[in-house]
């Protein structure tokens, strides 16, 4: 075929053409479906990561809603441990494992069944907040995630609206303070 193309015949030429309208019409498209295969194949490539992206996001408000959960029980187990603190002076627990067995009194107490898993990390590992005396007040995800919540929080949550990181969420109990009326 080359050698009829070069020389430029005429007679080669219409051989030439009469040679390529013999092609099997379905050789001829076999191209063309090849391409319409690979635009098919991209376009559920995209789908996927799109569902991927989606999915990521619902898997962190689950976990989000988790950690505003087990934050709250960690914030009201550490307060139930200071208000129930045998005598006058009220204390806050040293480890977060006092919070499963208060020895204090002469039958042990329980404020929580167990310590709960970092939802945010996936381990039992928190950060603490404590006092000058090493007590703990309260408990913190050590993730670096970005919190999807900003808004709608309750009262005492109301500083997550402004955090960059689920380190900023801090789960502390404040002891209530008792304001007497003047008489």
């Amino acid at each position: 075929m080359a050698q009829y193309i070069a020389t430029g015949n005429s007679n080669n030429m219409s051989s030439f053409k009469n040679f390529s309208n013999n092609i099997h019409p379905v050789k001829r498209f076999a191209g063309f479906t090849y391409l319409g295969l690979l635009f098919f194949i991209a376009a559920i490539g995209l789908g996927l990561a799109t569902t991927g992206v989606v999915w990521h996001k619902v898997e962190q408000r689950a976990k989000e809603k988790e950690l505003l959960f087990v934050g709250e029980q960690f914030r009201r187990a550490i307060g139930l441990y200071y208000d129930h603190t045998p005598g006058a002076v009220k204390q806050y627990p040293k480890t977060l494992e006092n919070l499963l067995f208060d020895n204090r009194h002469v039958t042990t107490h329980h404020y929580l069944r167990k310590i709960y898993r970092d939802p945010m990390t996936g381990k039992p590992d928190w950060g603490l907040v404590t006092r000058p005396n090493g007590s703990i007040i309260g408990v913190y995800s050590k993730s670096e995630l970005s919190p999807i919540k900003t808004a709608n929080f309750k009262t005492e949550y109301e500083s997550f609206q402004h955090a960059k990181s689920y380190k900023d969420w801090k789960f502390i109990y404040i002891q209530a303070q008792v304001i007497r009326a003047e008489p």
